[in-house]
C-alpha cells in the first residue's frame, strides 16, 4: 500500500515538475526564497496593525515567531526520522525530471509548505472577521510550496503533508494566541 502511494506520488511529481520550462526557471527561483516575500509580509503587518493595534500585533509577532520555530523543529525531526531523499537526488527519476535546484537534505515533509501554511492559517484566523477575502492569503503557501515541486526539491506528498501539519499548527497557535490576548489584553 505504502509503495503504491509512493509510486503515485512520484508519477504526480514527474507530471507537475515537467510542466516547467527554462524561461520560467528564474521566476520560480525567486518565488522559493522567503526573503523575496518581504513586501507581502510587510503588507500583512500593516493590515494587522490597522485592525488589531500595537499590543495585539506584538503578541501576533511573538506567536508567529514561536509558531515558525516550533514548525521548523518538528519538520527537521520528522525529516531526519523518515530520511526520504529529495526528487533531485532520486536515481529512479534521472532523465525524467527537470532539476532546477538541488539540495542534499531530506525531503519529507516540506518545511516551506509547513511554515508557510502554519503562518498563513494563523494570520487568516486573526483576520477572517475583518476581511471578507482574507482567505486569499492562502495563495502564498500554494505558490511558495509549488515552487519546491517545480525546482525538483519536493514530492507532492511532501507538500501535502507539510500543509496538513502547518494547518494544525496554525490552528493550535491561534488558540494559544486567543488565550494570551484574553488574559493580557481584555483584562
Amino acid at each position: 500500500m505504502l509503495e503504491e502511494v509512493i509510486n503515485l506520488d512520484k508519477k504526480l511529481f514527474i507530471f507537475l515538475n515537467n510542466l516547467g520550462s527554462e524561461p520560467f526557471d528564474g521566476i520560480w527561483l525567486l518565488v522559493t526564497k522567503q526573503f523575496n516575500w518581504i513586501p507581502f509580509f510587510l503588507l500583512l503587518l500593516v493590515i494587522l496593525y490597522k485592525k488589531i493595534g500595537t499590543k495585539q500585533l506584538v503578541i501576533v509577532l511573538l506567536t508567529v515567531a514561536a509558531l515558525i520555530t516550533f514548525t521548523n523543529e518538528i519538520t527537521d525531526l520528522i525529516k531526519f526520522s523518515v530520511q526520504r531523499i529529495r526528487p533531485c537526488n532520486d536515481e529512479e527519476l534521472v532523465g525524467l525530471i527537470r532539476i532546477v535546484k538541488d539540495s542534499e537534505t531530506f525531503s519529507y515533509f516540506s518545511g516551506h509548505a509547513a511554515n508557510s501554511m502554519a503562518a498563513m492559517m494563523f494570520v487568516f484566523l486573526v483576520l477572517r472577521s475583518y476581511y471578507k477575502y482574507s482567505y486569499l492569503i492562502f495563495l502564498y503557501p500554494l505558490i511558495f510550496a509549488y515552487s519546491r515541486i517545480y525546482l525538483g526539491l519536493h514530492f507532492p506528498l511532501d507538500i501535502i503533508s507539510g500543509y496538513i501539519f502547518g494547518t494544525l499548527v496554525g490552528i493550535l497557535f491561534y488558540r494559544l494566541y486567543l488565550k494570551i490576548i484574553s488574559k493580557y489584553i481584555t483584562s
